[in-house]
Order: structure tokens, then C-alpha cells, then sequence
């Protein structure tokens, strides 16, 4: 789950214009944090992703949703 809320953090990101610069000081965090997130690297509380969710303008589940084609796998 940390890959694919990495990637559709960054996606969604990406999709808004934001830079991770300006992501991390909408959300109170360190640049270095939200590129962790997108890496993989950290797990996201549900506080954090319910934030970074707020300043995306997105719902919090769309930052977990698997792509279509892994939905029918469980790993």
C-alpha cells in the first residue's frame, strides 16, 4: 500500500501543479517527507493522508485506490 499511495500522491500532485516544495508547505511538512511518501519509503498516518488529501482537494480514499488492473490481487 505505500507504493501505490506514493504513486498516486505524486500523481495527483503532478495533476494539481504542485511541486513537492509546495505540497510539503501546504501540509506543514518537510520536502524531503513528501518525497519519502512518494517513494515509498515512509507510511503515511491517516492524520497525514487525511491532510495531504485536503490540500490536493481530493478525497482520502482516491490517495489509496490500487489501479484497476492490481485491484484483484492481494499483496
Amino acid at each position: 500500500m505505500r507504493k501505490v499511495f506514493g504513486q498516486n500522491l505524486r500523481r495527483t500532485r503532478l495533476e494539481k501543479g504542485l511541486s513537492q516544495e509546495a505540497l510539503a508547505l501546504e501540509a506543514g511538512v518537510d520536502r524531503t517527507y513528501i518525497s519519502a511518501l512518494e517513494r515509498g519509503i515512509y507510511s503515511a498516518t491517516v492524520t497525514m493522508i487525511g491532510k495531504l488529501a485536503d490540500v490536493l482537494e481530493v478525497e482520502p480514499a482516491s490517495l489509496l485506490d490500487r489501479p484497476m488492473r492490481a485491484r484483484g490481487r492481494t499483496s
